[in-house]
């Protein structure tokens, strides 16, 4: 494992567990407030990050870790929902951070929530970057929706094609990958002016396993957000496929002093979009 130097400074790699089927892998950087960050997916590589780690900027130590299901963690798939929670507490346990400053994207955002239910004594607050929401759906029937909208003909017939193969297909890994590259554009705002999709490495296995588990813990989670006492912010791109009022508004009004801010021209990834909104949300979220 190798150091490698960004934009706040220079990464140390870590392992929780080495060398087991529970290991977990990330790196930390910088200085000052601790800062975990989730990422999205789920069964994504965690790299996509690196740029919002960027916008984040000096200031804070941030780490981050990749989830069970690809390296530099346990190629294993993750069980469900309370055994990435626990793995929350555990990378926090490694740190020797009793308390943090959470920052979950998508997925991610979805994993704090449950986090901030189950263990409010490790948090200083969190925030939720364009999240899956905690109420209803949490907003996944109008974002499969939208980004079939965004795609264009063609696209979809072959998305049709890989959805239909799922089930029966041997290269699972491959088809999700496609998949994605296929949706890529839709994720922005403005989907003719993307950024080319970065080399994502994906576990279809622990997609659909986590997926199943997101949907089947959602009544639990929207009957436990009025209980979350740490602080709340919430960051969205107003032309996210995630929509704001059904994902993120609806989910911020269930937690008391919860709020919202809004990036107007962005999708998804507020931080390509909106270059610092995701710096002024966790100073916002850290002064207050």
């Amino acid at each position: 494992m190798t150091q490698t130097p960004i934009g706040m400074g220079t990464r140390e790699p870590f392992l929780v567990d080495p060398g087991t089927s529970s290991q977990l892998g990330g790196w930390k950087a910088g200085s000052g407030p601790p800062v975990l960050v989730l990422h999205g997916g789920p069964g994504l590589s965690y790299d996509y990050l690196d740029s919002m780690i960027d916008d984040i900027g000096g200031g804070y130590q941030v780490a981050i870790y990749q989830q069970r299901g690809l390296p530099p963690s346990s190629t294993s798939s993750p069980v469900d929902v309370a055994q990435e929670v626990d793995d929350v507490r555990r990378i926090l346990d490694h740190l020797g951070w009793a308390k943090a400053w959470i920052i979950g994207h998508s997925w991610g955002g979805h994993l704090l929530l449950h986090f901030a239910v189950a263990h409010p004594d490790r948090m200083l607050g969190g925030l939720a970057v364009d999240t899956l929401g905690g109420v209803g759906d949490g907003g996944l029937g109008p974002f499969e929706a939208t980004m079939r909208d965004r795609a264009s003909p063609e696209a979809v017939t072959r998305i049709d094609e890989l959805e239909e193969a799922a089930a029966e297909s041997e290269s699972a890994d491959h088809s999700m990958r496609e998949h994605l590259t296929l949706m890529w554009r839709g994720y922005f705002a403005d989907p003719s002016s993307a950024p080319p999709m970065p080399q994502i490495a994906v576990n279809a296995s622990a997609y659909g396993i986590l997926m199943s588990a997101v949907v089947a813990e959602l009544p639990n989670l929207e009957a436990s957000l009025a209980a979350i006492s740490v602080p709340m912010g919430f960051l969205a791109g107003a032309k996210s496929p995630l929509p704001v009022d059904k994902s993120t508004r609806l989910t911020a009004a269930k937690i008391q002093h919860a709020w919202v801010e809004v990036a107007d021209q962005a999708g998804h990834f507020p931080w390509h979009e909106a270059p610092g909104s995701v710096r002024r949300a966790v100073d916002r979220l850290v002064d207050n």
